[in-house]
């Protein structure tokens, strides 16, 4: 019988190839004392790959541009995962050194610790890679902390028009970082410290900072703040949901990784960021890197509290706070959800429209 054509990847991710062994257990235990661990999960990291497998359990065709593996049995376990999930691209072995191991250890509160190895001799591997991959892709994701390696990458799918995702994280802090990558990105994903524990004037600086460096689609995560999107003029806020975290690694690649879904569906930013937000949120009630279906992460994504905005006058103005039913999406065409949204429209009382839009003071985003 012939051999089944795959499709050209949709998604194409670039970066460090590792087993990860991930436990989770109550609290993280106090130095020199010990904790009983519940769970222990095996997967394939760094966020990269994460990605390419978790869109692999929403259907999305998927490769991965990696590190050089040790010729081991770890190496061949990366290798063999992989395949195994449908993600495409070659694996490379060497006999140079051991298959790198990262250890994950996550409490309930939230809190993570990780123990990974990484030297340059296995990020320089990167160099050598054939990206021939990325040529057809629709996106490429690549992370700030794989160095120099990744402008390669970018740079090659910079010629070919493909839109390159860069995972910034605290890399913006550095002001002529991002002026290297603000040129070749097309979507960034960042952090702030400060914005993970509730402090608004810190993600809005760092949003209004991305904004100004060029950056098409910035995207500010805040842990369980949830996060803000920018895209041109347009600016969303999206709450997280209160939800009881069990396990709190690779929440941040699958939020990259429910956003990037979106985007290769065409769907609008809110849609978009609401279900990276509710993909995110549900991914910590359980150990390990199981995907939920599509269908389950839309249930809390059409629930979720959401703000729009707008930049104007290097200020942030909020102009609408709402939970919104996203449209197109197969839940919305349901005649019993439409059918309620047509009773709420005649009994709830309407909201009259402000004289003014509110202004977020200056202070905020400086």
């Amino acid at each position: 019988m012939p051999t089944k054509k795959k499709s050209s990847p949709a998604y194409v991710g670039f970066g460090m190839l590792t087993p990860v062994y991930i436990m989770a257990l109550d609290r993280l235990p106090k130095h020199n004392t010990g904790a009983i661990v519940h769970e222990v999960s095996e997967y394939v990291y760094d966020d990269a790959a994460i990605i390419a497998c978790n869109l692999r359990q929403w259907g999305v065709p998927t490769a991965m541009i990696g590190t050089s593996v040790g010729d081991d049995l770890l190496g061949h376990h990366v290798a063999d995962t992989l395949k195994k999930m449908g993600v495409q691209g070659k694996v490379r072995f060497t006999k140079k050194y051991r298959t790198p191991l990262e250890v994950n250890v996550s409490d309930r509160q939230g809190a993570r610790t990780y123990f990974w190895q990484r030297s340059d001799e296995i990020l320089s591997t990167l160099d050598t890679t054939n990206l021939s991959l990325i040529k057809k892709a629709k996106l490429l994701y690549v992370d700030w902390y794989d160095g120099e390696h990744i402008i390669r990458a970018m740079k090659e799918a910079n010629k070919h028009n493909v839109p390159v995702f860069l995972n910034f994280e605290h890399g913006h802090k550095n002001p002529d970082l991002l002026k290297k990558y603000a040129g070749m990105v097309t979507i960034c994903q960042a952090v702030t410290d400060a914005a993970q524990i509730g402090k608004k004037q810190a993600m809005l600086g760092v949003a209004r900072k991305l904004i100004k460096a060029g950056i098409q689609t910035a995207i500010i995560t805040m842990a369980s703040q949830g996060c803000m999107a920018v895209q041109g003029e347009e600016i969303i806020r999206v709450h997280a949901p209160r939800v009881k975290a069990v396990d709190g690694s690779g929440a941040g690649a699958t939020f990259s990784s429910g956003y990037i879904y979106g985007y290769l569906h065409g769907w609008s930013l809110e849609e978009t960021v609401r279900f990276a937000i509710a993909a995110a949120s549900l991914k910590v009630t359980r150990s390990g890197l199981q995907m939920f279906p599509v269908e389950e992460i839309w249930d809390l994504a059409r629930t979720l509290r959401a703000e729009r905005m707008i930049f104007r006058d290097d200020q942030f103005h909020v102009i609408r706070r709402f939970l919104r039913l996203p449209q197109n999406i197969p839940i919305a065409n349901n005649p019993l959800v439409k059918g309620g949204q047509r009773l709420a429209q005649r009994i709830l009382p309407k909201k009259k429209t402000p004289h003014h839009h509110r202004k977020i003071k200056r202070s905020l985003v400086e």
